[in-house]
C-alpha cells in the first residue's frame, strides 16, 4: 500500500469492516450485513475518518480519546471479541499487521 495521508485510516476502516462482516456472517448467520451491523460499520467509518491522529493513528484500544458513543463502544467490543481471534484464520496478514501495531504502541 502507498504512504498517502489517509492510508492508515483506510487500513483501519478495512480491518473494522472485515471484523463486522465476519461477525455478522458467522455469529449472526446473515449472508449480507444486517441493518444493525451496517449501522455499526457506517458509524465506525465516520469516527475513523474524523480521527485527529490520521496517519499517526494507533489502534483504537490504545487511543487516548475514545471517540465512540458508549452504546457503539459496547457493540464494537462484542464484535471484536468474536471476530478478533478468527481474523487470524480468515485474514491472517491483516490480523498480524493489526497486532504488530498494537504491540508497538
Amino acid at each position: 500500500m502507498g504512504k498517502g495521508k489517509n492510508n492508515r485510516i483506510e487500513e483501519e476502516q478495512r480491518t473494522v469492516e472485515l471484523m463486522i462482516r465476519l461477525y455478522c456472517r458467522y455469529k449472526e448467520g446473515n449472508r449480507t450485513l444486517c441493518p444493525e451491523c451496517r449501522e455499526m460499520l457506517d458509524y465506525s467509518r465516520a469516527r475513523l475518518s474524523r480521527c485527529p491522529f490520521q496517519k499517526d493513528k494507533r489502534t483504537c484500544r490504545l487511543c487516548t480519546i475514545h471517540c465512540y458513543r458508549p452504546d457503539m463502544k459496547r457493540r464494537i467490543r462484542k464484535v471484536m471479541r468474536y471476530a478478533g481471534p478468527r481474523m487470524l484464520w480468515y485474514h491472517p496478514l491483516i490480523a498480524l499487521r493489526h497486532l504488530w501495531r498494537e504491540y508497538r504502541g
